[in-house]
């Protein structure tokens, strides 16, 4: 089969039969992917990548865009040979091989089954900031039942959750933007126009800035879900690579604009204390801008609308890469059932639901390292993404798209592999200890006689 035909494959020319419900316009998915991003990421980040730039948050989101564009075109190159459910799970199988596919798959669910965890923990978090009980555990609970609930009565609930969440997330975003601009203009609590947030030569290093990116590409994360949901989609292979670059522009100049205007709030600072102070700096900043109204506005309303929407998509995605993967029988076979009255993998789902209540009770108090580890298993996925694009196009069917091609998938590889160079040990450690675990099973599962398509 060369390019052109691949192009117009569909699930049932690859060999798949098609039981998700096709229900999504490109709106829809440029909508899921902001949420599953969140345009307002950077209320929760703000501290910790703060911490990690010396100031510099601006720039590390700027660099991240970098990244996640390069990355964001393999994911539109391959969702248009392949445009079926699973991600850089079934890119990965496909374009290079069953044993990549796994290892494709295993890294990026070390990504999508800790984002749910991670969001509702920031939801915790944040109510905590308001108020002193009940504890952040809770919140987990209450929202992940809401957000399973959600899920499992079909995806044109979750879709239209989205655009309800998406659109108070945007009103709100917009206050901020307001309010800090006249805090700005003002020169309240010293802040003014600066480079700082940008570039700080007293404290810049390559390694510096490249370590708080493993941090702060955790805030991109989402618009590669997208293509988890391309057998859902009703033109599945062209809205799912439209959809993608448009919810990555859309959020990249999101971040970098309210990073910037956080940052001139605190010049002169490289560091802030850990713990809460970190975690809830953002929310501070805005209640200096704009009052204690939308300090509460920001960590109460914002992260809520942030955490409980991004973990609503994380968890239909999680559940469709798990979906994919038991399909091809790389995972227990009754995860690839799908319920006949909403179209959707309710065990999986169900699933996603147990061990992100497992996985956050765990790090309730270890929000650093759990972001470090997410990160880790993204950006493992993404380099393999990358490479499938070079050996399926380049290698096998010698593309003369040398741009597309081969030098895209190079440099976002690269510079994904220099971020995660710079990543925190521990993170890689564990990280690592992940991979090697899934290279075990998958090679138990070989030995067992497991099934390949």
């Amino acid at each position: 089969m060369d390019v052109e035909e691949q192009a117009g494959a569909t699930p049932d020319a690859l060999g798949y039969r098609q039981e998700l419900k096709r229900a999504l316009g490109v709106t829809d998915l440029v909508v899921y992917g902001l949420i599953f991003i969140s345009p307002i990421a950077p209320f929760s980040a703000f501290g910790i990548v703060f911490n990690a730039a010396h100031g510099m948050v601006a720039l590390v989101y700027a660099i991240g865009l970098v990244a996640m564009s390069l990355t964001a075109i393999s994911y539109m190159t391959m969702s248009e040979a392949f445009p079926v459910a699973g991600s850089v799970y079934s890119y990965a199988r496909l374009g290079i091989g069953e044993a990549a596919g796994f290892i494709a798959g295993w890294a990026m669910l070390l990504d999508y089954l800790l984002i749910p965890s991670l969001a509702y923990l920031a939801c915790g978090i944040a109510l905590k900031d308001a108020w002193a009980l009940p504890p952040v555990w809770s919140w987990l609970v209450l929202f992940l039942a809401i957000n399973t609930a959600l899920n499992l009565a079909g995806i044109d609930n979750v879709a239209r959750a989205n655009r309800a969440l998406l659109l108070l997330q945007g009103v709100l975003l917009l206050l901020f933007l307001i309010f800090a601009i006249r805090g700005v203009a003002r020169g309240t609590a010293g802040a003014h126009l600066a480079l700082q947030p940008f570039f700080d030569a007293r404290e810049f290093s390559a390694g510096l800035v490249f370590g708080a990116v493993s941090l702060g590409v955790l805030s991109f994360l989402g618009f590669d879900g997208i293509s988890t949901l391309a057998e859902e989609a009703r033109d599945g292979r062209k809205a799912v690579g439209k959809a993608t670059a448009l919810a990555l522009a859309l959020s990249a100049g999101l971040f970098i604009l309210q990073a910037y205007l956080a940052g001139l709030f605190v010049l002169g600072r490289t560091a802030l204390p850990p713990g809460q102070p970190t975690y809830a700096a953002f929310y501070v900043i805005a209640g200096v801008a704009g009052g204690d109204w939308l300090r509460f506005a920001t960590s109460v309303l914002g992260v809520v609308f942030a955490g409980a929407a991004g973990a609503l998509a994380a968890q239909a995605a999680t559940a469709r890469l798990l979906y994919a993967m038991a399909r091809d029988r790389r995972l227990p076979v009754f995860l690839a059932h799908v319920s006949a009255r909403q179209q959707v993998p309710n065990p999986a789902l169900l699933l996603v639901a147990a061990l992100t209540l497992a996985i956050g009770i765990a790090f309730v108090s270890r929000i650093e390292m759990l972001v470090s580890i997410v990160s880790f298993g993204a950006l493992t996925g993404f380099v393999l993404l990358h490479a499938s694009v070079i050996v399926h196009f380049a290698i096998r069917q010698r593309s003369r798209a040398f741009v597309r091609h081969l030098l895209v998938p190079l440099l976002g590889a690269g510079v994904l592999l220099s971020v995660m160079a710079n990543m925190d040990w521990t993170a890689k450690c564990v990280g690592l200890s992940w991979l090697a675990l899934g290279v075990l099973l998958y090679f138990v599962a070989r030995a067992r006689g497991g099934t390949e398509r």
